[in-house]
């Protein structure tokens, strides 16, 4: 089955902005990824691609790195998740840049199941977190987006 998520947030920022934020990605330094409460990015070349990671136990490598348009990354691991998640940067206007996240995969048997009862959940969270994170680091006012009560059960299960 395919699967298609996609999360999308504009930010009031020049594409050069959003670019720089986007390149900070697993690096010490990142001002992305929401390492303060979910698994942190781990690429062992950067965003090269190439590059092999994960967060936790989701893994895949930096497929393709087109700087200031788009950063994809190719799944190799779990098992049955055969497909992409990348970050498209579309410039809105001079200072005004819309942020795309998205999964495109096609999932099976286990690797299906696994995406609806679980994974689907803390992704569409994690991303979230994510963008508020850059909201965050951008903006005067603090963001902070809500989980819901399956993202909160989760979470204590997997501790």
């Amino acid at each position: 089955m395919r699967i298609l998520n996609v999360h999308k947030r504009v930010f009031n920022l020049s594409k050069d902005k959003i670019t720089e934020l986007i390149n900070t990605l697993s690096s010490p330094s990142d001002k992305v990824w929401p390492k303060e409460k979910w698994p942190k990015m781990k690429l062992d070349n950067g965003l090269s691609p190439g590059s092999k990671g994960g967060h936790g136990p989701i893994k895949y490598f930096v497929e393709s790195h087109s700087l200031g348009k788009q950063v994809v990354f190719k799944f190799t691991r779990p098992k049955g998740f055969n497909g992409v998640h990348k970050f498209d940067i579309n410039e809105l206007s001079t200072n005004k840049t819309e942020l795309v996240h998205t999964i495109d995969m096609e999932a099976k048997g286990k690797a299906l199941l696994l995406w609806y009862t679980g994974v689907k959940w803390l992704h569409n969270a994690l991303i979230e977190d994510g963008l508020d994170k850059i909201h965050n680091n951008i903006e005067n006012d603090s963001k902070k987006t809500k989980w819901n009560l399956w993202v909160r059960i989760l979470r204590v299960a997997l501790k």
